[in-house]
């Protein structure tokens, strides 16, 4: 089976996703996000509910974003002012939360923040799952609007860019079900597994009918990461029993590329399950994790480290030197996932970053 590879990817003030890789990556490549707070304080841009559901307003700012972007860090590459597509886009739309919205989980919205879950919404009872129909939740209001911002983009703009959050199977959970999700696996197994039947179907049947009518549109998108930002707090065997199934479940569900994202956590103890998966073309980690090995078990795999945008400002930059060394020495080629780079960063310090890694890979053209 060949494998088609994915890279970090990060909407302009949207949480960190995946697109496909084109074989002209770098050793070292950074991919950099920033948190909303940065936007509003340099650019004024207002996050409120506005900006997930107003096209015309979100791209309006996204304008703005952009060109800020484009003047602070000019070694980066792939942010363009003259590529408009990125700026009539469903990337960064409700966060991380589209998959909970379609559950009717209401989100509260800030200026400078992304959006999060009401805390006053009460988790689902088993009671209240076992009545979901998934062909009932795939048709309401709030999937009607996901469409509809579809359409105005493509009426207006003509390709429907971007890539919504499906989260995964277990993230998702734990925000529909909350910590129960995780006493379901041993008082009540057999409901855990129609909880992410459920769930997988609900992102699977949604994922594809999304990404269909982006491609009809002249936006080639046909891949899926599943974020398992949660597993840490689950064991590896639970991982294979419970969650291992749906991941493979996706991955074999027609989409051409398929990747997995573990967030800035240690990946080692889940590898031998996770290769078990078919056609992995991406896979993220904390920096802690085995690397080495990571890099012998997924050699087609296109890997990537997420690097803390707290050490990335309060580390001295001789550590985030050595950091970023040892990563390059145990992982590379791979991406840097800097992402979530507070409002109090300095644009120094990115830039320092940058340069380092750029440092890095002109070892190997000299040899």
């Amino acid at each position: 089976m060949r494998i088609l590879k994915l890279i970090n990817h990060i909407p302009i003030s949207g949480p960190a996703r995946r697109e496909p890789a084109d074989g002209t990556e770098s050793d070292m490549r950074v991919s950099l996000g920033f948190e909303p707070a940065w936007f509003h304080k340099r650019c004024g841009i207002n996050f409120s509910e506005k900006w997930h559901v107003d096209p015309f307003y979100r791209q309006r700012s996204l304008v703005k974003m952009k060109k800020e972007l484009c003047k602070n860090f000019p070694l980066v590459s792939y942010w363009n002012e003259d590529f408009k597509d990125d700026l009539s886009t469903i990337s960064g739309c409700y966060g991380a939360y589209v998959i909970p919205k379609v559950f009717g989980f209401p989100l509260i919205y800030e200026k400078d923040r992304w959006p999060e879950i009401d805390k006053n919404k009460r988790k689902l009872s088993v009671k209240e799952v076992e009545k979901i129909n998934t062909d009932d939740i795939l048709e309401n209001t709030f999937v009607e609007e996901i469409f509809k911002q579809m359409d105005i983009i493509r009426n207006q703009w003509g390709k429907i860019h971007g890539y919504l959050n499906w989260q995964g199977v277990l993230n998702n959970a734990f925000i529909l079900r909350g910590e129960d999700i995780f006493t379901d696996f041993y008082d009540r197994p057999a409901f855990a597994h129609h909880f992410f039947t459920l769930l997988s179907e609900v992102m699977i049947r949604l994922a594809l009918k999304v990404q269909k009518k982006q491609r009809e549109s002249g936006f080639y998108i046909n891949h899926f990461c599943v974020s398992n930002c949660t597993v840490n707090m689950v064991s590896p065997q639970i991982y294979r029993e419970f969650l291992l199934p749906y991941d493979k479940k996706i991955s074999e569900s027609g989409f051409e590329r398929f990747g997995m994202h573990t967030c800035n956590w240690n990946v080692t103890p889940y590898l031998d399950e996770i290769k078990k998966l078919p056609k992995i073309g991406y896979l993220d980690m904390g920096i802690m994790s085995d690397m080495i090995k990571v890099k012998k078990m997924f050699p087609e795999a296109r890997r990537a480290v997420m690097y803390s945008p707290v050490r990335l400002q309060e580390e001295s930059l001789d550590e985030i030197k050595k950091d970023m060394e040892k990563i390059y020495k145990e992982l590379s080629p791979c991406d840097i996932v800097m992402a979530d780079i507070q409002a109090t960063t300095s644009d120094k310090r990115v830039n320092e970053l940058l340069q380092i890694c750029r440092n890095l890979e002109s070892r190997k053209d000299k040899k």
